[in-house]
């Protein structure tokens, strides 16, 4: 990999984007896999994190160094100053993208877990990282079946106006036109990890990503 400087992003002139002397090819080799962004986009209360904390779980029992960004965390800490109006939800995407790029480059396998509702921002996201690093899975259920599984009663708050800009409610969500993996929401959970691992090259045995 180069030692030189990239022009950076954003338009400001006074920074320039460094490489180090450690690429991708050379972290694989230390953990025994290449790095790779698992993104699950769907509706609050479709399984999302769930399914992201349990890949997760079989993954670091086959030696893969994986880990989780959940919505909820994120928002709490690093992207706690945003909203939900579309703006704040395009930059909050636009974060936690660059970060997901991150963990992807050093070598982990980072499974991400948003609702993310515009194809726009994903696809923004999508372009962040090399070919072949980015997975976009869809966590497919109905909003009749997320609200019913609703415990936290987000979706009685957002029918009666409490909580504004929710998306299927009051905030589009915009389901992904060609996702790299489709899960069915309906099928068991072990079902729905299970086809993230055989799409990351990976079965039931404890094996190698990339």
């Amino acid at each position: 990999m180069s030692d030189g400087v990239l022009p950076a992003s954003g338009g400001n002139r006074n920074l320039t984007r460094t490489d180090g002397q450690v690429g991708s090819e050379r972290r694989a080799l230390v953990t025994g896999h290449a790095g790779h962004t698992v993104w699950l986009t769907g509706l609050s209360g479709s399984g999302k994190s769930s399914i992201a904390y349990s890949v997760e779980a079989a993954l670091v029992d086959r030696g893969i160094a994986a880990y989780v960004l959940d919505g909820d965390n994120v928002r709490l800490a690093l992207n706690r100053d945003l909203g939900f109006s579309p703006e704040d939800r395009t930059e909050n995407i636009r974060r936690v993208g660059e970060v997901c790029r991150l963990f992807q480059d050093a070598g982990l396998v980072v499974i991400s877990a948003f609702i993310s509702p515009y194809r726009a921002d994903r696809s923004t996201v999508r372009a962040l990282h090399p070919a072949g690093t980015f997975s976009e899975v869809f966590v497919d259920a109905s909003l009749e079946t997320c609200e019913e599984r609703d415990v936290k009663g987000l979706y009685a708050r957002a029918r009666t106006g409490e909580i504004p800009e929710f998306s299927g409610v009051s905030a589009p969500y915009e389901e992904p036109a060609e996702p790299d993996l489709h899960l069915d929401a309906s099928e068991p959970l072990e079902t729905c990890v299970l086809a993230v691992l055989r799409h990351l090259g990976i079965g039931r045995e404890p094996e190698t990503v990339g």
